[in-house]
């Protein structure tokens, strides 16, 4: 059941073990994660769940992950969307972004997929003054990751890099990560 005013991610990942493990790893950090192994198992969810964040694996059954992520963009066009993909070639990376992804995190680098979520709960209180009635966003921040590096838009088309004192602020509204998972 959803904790209120905790962050609510949908992890779509054929691994069965790896969406358990990612689940109980995003519920230590305060986060709501539901699980499903296929697009056709998240599009109910999708549909009549309200999420605060998308996690797609590239590889996926029936149609990949890059496929699912334009048509969640066709569907609702406000809901970041993280890659977190054993895909790690450049092109997969290009072509998560192309898609509509906010992020791309390659596996297994689990301290980069919470520092990229972080992220986007600092963008989404940075961006709330356009939140609509509903209460997601309009306009998500843009932030990518690449070649192991943690960046964030900037605005003006820069990037920077995010620390953890970035996401400290941030983080007690939906769940603060325990210390030692914070990077610095």
């Amino acid at each position: 059941m959803p904790t209120p005013n905790r962050c609510r991610v949908l992890f779509v990942d054929d691994d069965e073990d790896a969406c358990e493990i990612l689940r109980l790893l995003m519920s230590s950090c305060g986060i709501d994660a539901t699980c499903a192994q296929s697009p056709a198992e998240a599009w109910p969810l999708i549909r009549a769940q309200s999420f605060d964040l998308f996690v797609l694996d590239g590889w996926l059954p029936g149609i990949d992950g890059f496929e699912l992520c334009r048509q969640i963009r066709e569907f609702d066009s406000d809901t970041p969307i993280i890659f977190y993909s054993g895909a790690a070639y450049d092109a997969d990376i290009q072509k998560g972004i192309a898609a509509g992804a906010n992020a791309y995190v390659t596996k297994p680098d689990v301290d980069a997929l919470i520092k990229a979520i972080a992220d986007v709960v600092v963008n989404a209180k940075a961006h709330e003054h356009v939140a609509s009635p509903a209460g997601r966003l309009r306009q998500p921040a843009s932030s990518s990751l690449l070649s192991g590096q943690y960046l964030s838009a900037a605005g003006a088309g820069k990037l920077e890099a995010r620390t953890n004192s970035d996401l400290v602020g941030v983080l007690p509204r939906w769940g603060r990560p325990p210390e030692h998972q914070l990077l610095g």
